[in-house]
């Protein structure tokens, strides 16, 4: 069993791309009490792009806190929760081994784990590092993100319990 460290908002920003701005909620920050999770993401948070972020698919995305530390020394800065654009910062859960299918119960909410997450330029910018796409993608710590299967509210402190979990395969694929 897992717990929420904390729930994360985005504060809007604009980065500037070839000579154009663009929208982002990448920053995001920890915020006071429950939040209400709808079938398309947080109440209250920004989704920059939804060409690649938000939607059903990808209505909340989760990271662990031992995966910030890790990037916290690697970096060696601090960063805290919400660094990576997490909406929920958890512990206990291991965020990025999480299985697509797999069920989480998170607060009142019920969510499903529906795919990694794959970097955008953004983060690379945000981190201050041009290459930083590559890297995050070689450290094999992307999060997941989630659909929302039942609405309810989250908040820090609420436990993550995984419901269901799909086994991988241990069949060999047929012969061609």
């Amino acid at each position: 069993m897992g717990q929420v460290v904390s729930v994360n908002l985005a504060e809007p920003r604009v980065l500037m791309r070839r000579g154009r701005e663009v929208r982002t909620g990448l920053w995001k920050r920890p915020v006071d009490g429950p939040v209400l999770v709808g079938e398309l993401g947080l109440q209250g948070d920004l989704v920059g792009d939804l060409r690649v972020h938000g939607g059903r698919d990808k209505a909340v995305y989760a990271y662990a806190v031992d995966d910030i530390r890790w990037w916290e020394d690697e970096l060696e800065r601090d960063l805290g929760p919400g660094f990576f654009g997490e909406n929920l910062t958890v512990r206990g859960i291991d965020a990025s081994g999480a299985r697509p299918g797999e069920r989480w119960e998170v607060g009142q909410a019920l969510l499903e784990v529906t795919e990694p997450r794959s970097p955008c330029w953004k983060l690379a910018q945000k981190v201050g590092e041009p290459g930083f796409m590559k890297r995050f993608v070689a450290a094999q710590r992307p999060g997941t993100y989630l659909r929302v299967v039942r609405e309810g509210e989250v908040a820090a402190d609420d436990r993550v319990r995984v419901l269901s979990r799909r086994r991988r395969s241990s069949r060999s694929p047929a012969p061609a």
